[in-house]
């Protein structure tokens, strides 16, 4: 026997739940990505182990030695063992192989710190910071944000800041400086920095969040305007 069709109206009621339910998951993927970065360190290093094994990253580079992530996360194993001599030698071949791996970068910094070696790593944090900002604003807000990963908040904030000296105007570079205050506990200088950039792009749900837990009163934008259609 043949089943039963389903009609077109139940569908449709179908497709838009299916839709709706995909939706909310974005959402709640995004906000967490995109809420407010509190710090949460595992340990005292604030490096974070590789899912992999030292043999499994070991046989990865053994197969394709020009493999700038394996080096990085082997060099995360040795880093979190404190095996230091290792952990800068493959953070170093994974930067020979990609320069602009910035988490290589703050990984490399804060191994130096670790070692309480911190004019080398105020050395290395400024050459990266400058390599960030001859490309842009938004490789520069990356490094920071691999700084801020790593608790390295100084070194993190400037390249907040240099970032938004490079493009004043960039709702993304006042959205990260934003939410580093808020997560800091600076409240405001959060709202002052996230409030800015709403002004400069207001459809940005998490920030608009933000700024009403912060007691600041924001408009949602209205719907696009149609060419042609009447504002009236």
């Amino acid at each position: 026997m043949r089943g039963k069709r389903k009609s077109p109206v139940r569908l449709a009621t179908m497709s838009f739940l299916s839709w709706l339910l995909f939706g909310c998951a974005v959402v709640l993927l995004t906000g967490c990505q995109d809420g407010v970065r509190r710090k949460t360190a595992t340990d005292p290093t604030g490096i974070v182990p590789s899912e992999k094994t030292e043999a499994q990253l070991l046989a990865e580079i053994n197969e394709k030695f020009e493999n700038p992530s394996a080096h990085y996360e082997l060099a995360r194993v040795y880093h979190k063992s404190r095996q230091w001599t290792k952990a800068e030698y493959h953070y170093n071949v994974a930067l020979g192989f990609d320069p602009a791996f910035r988490a290589a970068q703050a990984g490399l910094v804060k191994a130096f710190l670790d070692q309480s070696q911190a004019a080398k790593a105020e050395q290395y944090a400024n050459a990266y910071l400058r390599q960030a900002a001859s490309n842009s604003e938004r490789e520069t807000l990356r490094l920071g944000w691999e700084f801020e990963k790593l608790e390295l908040d100084d070194y993190a904030l400037r390249c907040f800041q240099r970032a938004l000296e490079i493009a004043p105007d960039s709702f993304e570079a006042h959205r990260q400086i934003g939410f580093f205050y808020l997560g800091n506990g600076d409240s405001d200088n959060a709202k002052k920095y996230l409030s800015r950039s709403f002004e400069l792009n207001p459809r940005q749900a998490d920030v608009a969040g933000a700024l009403g837990r912060l007691g600041v009163v924001v408009q949602a934008p209205g719907p696009p305007q149609v060419e042609g259609e009447s504002q009236e």
